[in-house]
């Protein structure tokens, strides 16, 4: 028999009455149980963790429980548990938190496609507790640390393959008394040969413990801070060479572990403590400070290092206790007294905004400006209230503001740019007046009262390509960018609209995924014509003799008058055609063809556009149970038939007066 698929390690202490669902989430995955190995150690539980655990493997053949004395932290059970596991891949998982019933198969099915070393599975906090977000909104199969968000979460609880732990002697850092699992998680991250996130299933559940003793909840010193901060900047200094990609994972360090370096220190209870902890932290963020690294940081964290770096001690505790009173966002921290009204002031000066922080252009400290300027951190929000498209233009229609800054002065422009190439069009909009939008907001402390816009795109000077749509968003001399769809009113709708202009052009108006935000298709890049001109039948008229009806449905939302056809082609390039009226409902029509004139005809439904060469045909296909038709005509019979073997994918038809002797003849030799 082969090993099992995963080894599932949970270090537990004092984990009651958690634990219990822990491990019988882990007994009920889909990957069933006999693909799992489980591997529970009991750090010198007191609280009837051990009892549990031993009960439960009871019924549980692949369930080994370990028990040693308390460790005093996760990283020595965890350990212990490395050495035991025979399983492909190991997860670990926390003994307060559980796993849902399909994680493990989604993620070793995630890891066996793509070949993955490492497979992050989507997080959800339970009881109140706040897990990881950004880098779970979309699957992906293969990614790394440079490519997507996975850098900021480093706990362990993943599925990680084990021949690359064992090929890397990887084991959970026992010096280190908090973050012991961030060296692990980030050696395995930078040595992946791929990382795999699935994000289109609730994989762990994070769960709040009432009593407050998660792990991840308690305080720790100042020290203890430091030293996972010196740990993990060296780790990346070391693995990555110095320039964008190093800086990128360091904006995780200096924005995480140092902020918890800082507050720790600020709640040191003595002065010169605090002044020599703030002197060695110094010396620990020196090093690694670039140009590149503070482009990444936030005003406030610049602001915050630029203190740090210079020893200002005085100055950085204002900075800390200002931010604590605010709501501490930026620490993570929020209170129910705090709300956004309580931010920072700003000033808006020379296309720039500055975050009024505390020492803002003191002449005694000299603080570069740069530590307070925020305009790469503002965004723009928008809705799209109105996108109309037809053969002639698109019409946009909504709002949009750069938070925080007023609408005065406003000099917004709609922005469309062909993907591939530097071709770029701007339109001013008509700014329209928004009485009263984001009073709610802030307090209400900005006025968006000039946010509108309309603008109408004129289709006929677009080249073929894709066309992204964003909105320069200016107001006060302050210009931001973003792409426009990702909001919109429940009237606009995301499907895809495809229509052909009077140039005989095709555009498209789409939304990408995932985002949802608008682009056009100009000249079938990717939605097409054809798919939308559909036949569903083809009947004999009951009310006009030899005339064949012909219905379908057209899903364009807009062509040239008279460019539909119903199009019949006979003998010696003989061609009839019907202009094809389209209900506005539905798209649905039927089309009448007279079938009154002799010889063969390939039936079809067309749409081409008068002056130009664009064209696009659809057969009428094949009727199995379509009959021939019979009339008189100046006393004489006619017949139209179907030639089922003449064209296999379209209705051929023959249409002939009868031959009254060899009709005869025929009926002779009956």
């Amino acid at each position: 028999m082969s090993g099992p698929d995963v080894t599932v390690i949970i270090a537990a202490y004092n984990a009651m009455p958690y634990v219990t669902r822990s491990v019988t989430s882990v007994l009920g995955q889909t990957l069933g149980a006999d693909r799992i190995e489980l591997i529970a150690v009991d750090d010198g539980s007191t609280d009837g963790t051990a009892e549990e655990l031993d009960r439960l493997a009871e019924d549980a053949p692949l369930m080994r429980v370990v028990h040693q004395p308390n460790s005093g932290g996760p990283a020595g059970p965890r350990n212990l548990g490395l050495d035991r596991a025979t399983g492909r891949y190991v997860f670990f998982l926390d003994a307060d938190d559980h796993l849902g019933p399909e994680a493990l198969e989604r993620m070793v099915a995630s890891a066996d496609e793509n070949g993955s070393d490492v497979v992050l599975g989507r997080i959800v906090g339970e009881g109140g507790r706040r897990a990881p977000q950004s880098m779970f909104r979309r699957n992906q199969p293969r990614t790394d640390v440079f490519a997507s968000r996975v850098y900021w979460t480093l706990n362990p609880m993943k599925l990680f393959r084990r021949e690359l732990i064992d090929r890397l002697r990887l084991r959970f850092d026992t010096g280190l008394s908090i973050g012991e699992d961030q060296p692990f998680v980030a050696t395995a991250y930078l040595e992946a040969a791929a990382i795999s996130v699935v994000a289109d299933h609730d994989c762990l559940y994070w769960v709040a413990r009432e009593d407050g003793n998660n792990i991840t909840a308690q305080e720790h010193g100042t020290r203890m801070r430091m030293d996972l901060f010196r740990t993990m900047t060296e780790l990346v200094a070391e693995r990555v060479p110095d320039g964008p990609d190093r800086d990128a994972l360091m904006h995780r360090h200096y924005a995480v572990e140092l902020r918890d370096a800082v507050l720790q220190l600020c709640r040191e209870p003595q002065r010169d403590v605090q002044d020599k902890l703030l002197r060695e932290l110094a010396d620990l963020v020196t090093p690694y400070w670039t140009e590149g690294l503070a482009a990444r940081l936030p005003a406030v964290i610049r602001l915050r290092c630029h203190l740090v770096r210079h020893a200002l001690l005085d100055e950085l505790l204002t900075l800390v206790h200002w931010e604590l009173d605010r709501g501490a966002a930026s620490y993570g921290i929020t209170t129910l007294a705090a709300t956004a009204a309580e931010g920072p002031d700003l000033l808006v000066e020379n296309g720039r905004v500055h975050a009024l922080y505390p020492y803002f252009r003191d002449s005694t400290l000299g603080i570069p400006d740069d530590c307070y300027d925020i305009t790469a951190e503002l965004r723009v929000r928008h809705r799209v209230e109105s996108a109309e498209i037809n053969a002639t233009g698109l019409r946009l229609a909504g709002h949009a503001y750069i938070h925080r800054v007023a609408t005065t002065g406003v000099s917004t422009e709609l922005v469309l740019r062909r993907r591939g190439s530097g071709e770029e069009r701007r339109l001013p909009v008509h700014h329209v007046p928004t009485p009263g939008l984001g009073a709610d907001e802030d307090g209400g402390r900005h006025d968006y009262g000039a946010a509108g816009f309309d603008v109408t795109v004129d289709l006929a000077p677009l080249s073929a390509g894709l066309w992204d749509i964003s909105l320069a968003v200016g107001a006060q001399g302050v210009t931001k960018e973003a792409r426009l769809g990702s909001s919109r009113a429940e009237s606009v709708t995301d499907a895809t609209t495809v229509l052909v202009t009077a140039q005989g052009t095709a555009v498209a108006l789409y939304t990408t995924k995932p985002y949802g935000n608008l682009t056009l298709d100009v000249g079938e890049t990717r939605p097409r014509v054809r798919p939308r001109l559909r036949v569903t039948g083809a009947v004999w008229s009951p009310d006009t003799p030899a005339t064949l009806a012909v219905s379908g449905r057209c899903t364009l939302a807009d062509w040239p008058k008279d460019a539909l056809t119903l199009r019949a082609e006979g003998p010696d390039g003989a061609e009839r055609t019907v202009v094809v009226e389209v209900s506005p409902t539905g798209g649905r029509f039927t089309a009448l063809m007279p079938c009154t004139t002799a010889g063969e005809w390939r039936l079809g439904l067309r749409l081409a556009v008068a002056g130009t060469d664009a064209e696009w045909s659809v057969p009428v296909p094949p009727q199995p149970s379509l009959g021939p038709a019979r009339w008189q005509r100046l006393g004489m019979p006619w017949y139209a038939k179907p030639l089922p073997g003449r064209d296999r994918d379209a209705l051929t038809l023959r249409v002939e007066r009868v031959q009254l002797i060899k009709a005869v003849r025929g009926r002779l030799k009956r």
